[in-house]
């Protein structure tokens, strides 16, 4: 096979930034999906429909004429954020709200303490229909970081879904066997997004020939047991698994700092990376499900009607790309892969 036309993919999981970063980051993503969920953890973060509809259209705005692209927005949840915010995001378009553990990864320090303080609005969501994403680690200091996404499954997912019975919700960027087994086993109201990088990568990634900042993520790569559970439902036809880059976009002397920023950027070669992976399993027949499909069904939307093409031929990704007044290194940077889009 050496070309492959699917219905085209959305992202259900984005980092964009904000400012100046965006004229290099949405074009990437804009030339390969449809749409995307955008995450709301700016500083300060984008905590209302007022703000998140301000944020869409600067967004918008750095979509190439060439494009047709939405962006789907979110708010991020704090222990402030009021029951009767739900009801105007629904209004203004807003699809989900994203819950960060405070302290959990970037701009996450305005995240929740404790879920006890966000049950009202927890519920406001369950009655408007709008979903809850989470980043599912545990900040517990004493919990191994390999673990902490286990140990978020056992101490508080459980009880959201016993308590939230039909919110529905999303864990996003799964890394575990843990979280696999979870999602695969839970009914219809659980999903679970999964990245390139942690389909394709180890944790020993973070370590060939030296430490390798531009491999570093949260939550981390972890041991190939899990890398090869998440393949395995990734290419499995569930159709509550689905695609969400957590392409997150930071400075390269950011990234190469002694307090390295968490993130992989992925936006400019997404779909050759998921293909990459597909193809090693031995499942590209089962890509476009995973990429085009599942994601949309789940948020009860449309699929999408316009296709795009992979085609089997060798390219370099760049070591460096613009990004406001720095640079900006994107994962696997220097490296050739074997899919790229046929534009």
């Amino acid at each position: 096979m050496d070309r492959l036309t699917l219905t085209q993919p959305d992202d259900w999981h984005l980092h964009v930034r904000d400012g100046a970063a965006l004229a290099t980051v949405v074009p990437h993503t804009s030339a390969q999906f449809a749409r995307a969920i955008i995450m709301p953890n700016l500083k300060p973060p984008v905590t209302t429909a007022e703000q998140a509809m301000a944020y869409r259209d600067r967004i918008l705005a750095a979509v190439p004429a060439a494009h047709a692209f939405e962006p789907l927005m979110t708010l991020y949840l704090t222990d402030r954020t009021p029951a009767s915010e739900i009801a105007k995001a629904k209004a203004a378009g807003v699809v989900a709200l994203k819950l960060y553990p405070a302290g959990a990864t970037t701009n996450s320090d305005s995240g929740v303490t404790d879920l006890q303080h966000v049950r009202a609005t927890l519920e406001a969501m369950q009655r408007e229909g709008l979903l809850l994403l989470i980043h599912a680690e545990v900040t517990d200091p004493a919990v191994d970081v390999f673990d902490r996404e286990a140990v978020f499954i056992e101490r508080h997912l459980m009880g959201l879904r016993r308590d939230f019975p039909e919110l529905k919700i999303v864990v996003e960027h799964i890394t575990t066997k843990d979280a696999a087994q979870y999602v695969e086993s839970a009914d219809r109201f659980t999903a679970a997004t999964l990245t390139a990088h942690h389909l394709l990568f180890n944790r020993n990634a973070l370590f060939t020939g030296g430490l390798r900042p531009d491999y570093y993520c949260l939550p981390v790569l972890k041991r190939e047991v899990h890398r090869l559970e998440l393949l395995r439902v990734a290419t499995s036809g569930n159709p509550r698994f689905f695609l969400g880059t957590d392409s997150a976009p930071h400075p390269s002397h950011l990234k190469a700092h002694a307090l390295a920023c968490a993130g992989c950027y992925t936006a400019l070669s997404a779909m050759p990376l998921y293909a990459q992976a597909f193809e090693q399993a031995g499942a590209l027949d089962r890509l476009e499900a995973f990429a085009s499909f599942h994601g949309a069904d789940f948020y009860g939307l449309p699929r999408n009607t316009g296709q795009l093409t992979l085609k089997r031929e060798p390219w370099t990704l760049p070591q460096t790309l613009s990004f406001g007044d720095g640079q900006l290194t994107p994962l696997c940077a220097g490296d050739t892969l074997s899919w790229q889009v046929e534009h």
